[in-house]
């Protein structure tokens, strides 16, 4: 018996679970939610995040491309899209597809200009958007770059659900939140918060508050990169 057939009748086992089934309810309200959210302020024309400076690293890039006009505009109606068609039973997949660049685009960004606003939200947002395509692989297996595949069709909404809790599952659940807050709040030596007095925070009191300081005048008060403030730092802590 291969791997993908072993997939395919776990697959199926979890399709017939009334708890996974909850949770993909669950992750699509969720993900649908924040894109109308995010979408609608983008459609009406505001600045996501107005409150974050134009000279912070991540407001430099949304003060930017609130200013590209219809482009602005068309990630609002893309956002709002794909959270409405996360909604709609039969258009789910579709939805999860049409999402998931956008999120991932959104994490990476995240990522690299340490923006507290979507750090811890957009990993988890990846991840619930991966399960709901997995939830989905029965529709999406036909477009999957596999030669051979189990053809046993979508598979239909069980007549009754088992109710066996799956304790491993979502224990897992539990342990990734806390591991992407745990990497958000240990997992880099300094952030540059959104604002000056936030960052500042971090080093009151400490052995490196004047360099810290110094950090975050870099970003706040200078406006300068977020790499060149990095370096800046390194260079008087690592020596």
């Amino acid at each position: 018996m291969n791997s993908l057939t072993t997939f395919d009748q776990f697959y199926i086992k979890i399709k017939g679970n009334r708890w996974y089934w909850l949770f993909s309810i669950f992750c699509r309200l969720s993900l649908a939610y924040a894109f109308i959210v995010a979408g609608m302020v983008k459609i009406l024309g505001e600045r996501f995040a107005s409150g974050l400076s134009i000279i912070h690293p991540m407001g430099a890039y949304l003060e930017a491309l609130h200013h590209t006009g219809y482009y602005y505009t068309s990630i609002g109606i893309a956002q709002v899209l794909a959270a409405i068609l996360l909604i709609i039973p039969r258009t789910v997949t579709l939805g999860a597809l049409l999402y998931f660049p956008i999120i991932v685009n959104i994490w990476i960004l995240s990522l690299a200009v340490r923006f507290e606003g979507s750090f811890v939200t957009s990993p988890l947002m990846v991840l619930a958007n991966l399960y709901i395509l997995v939830w989905n692989y029965d529709k999406l297996k036909y477009i999957l770059p596999f030669k051979k595949f189990s053809n046993y069709g979508i598979v239909e909404k069980p007549k009754k659900y088992s109710n066996k809790f799956p304790i491993l599952f979502f224990a897992g659940v539990i342990a990734t939140v806390g591991l992407t807050i745990a990497i958000f709040v240990f997992g880099y030596e300094v952030m540059p918060r959104n604002s000056l007095s936030d960052c500042k925070k971090q080093f009151i009191n400490t052995e490196k508050q004047t360099v810290g300081f110094e950090f975050c005048e870099c970003i706040h008060t200078k406006g300068k990169p977020l790499n060149e403030c990095l370096d800046a730092y390194d260079s008087v802590t690592k020596k």
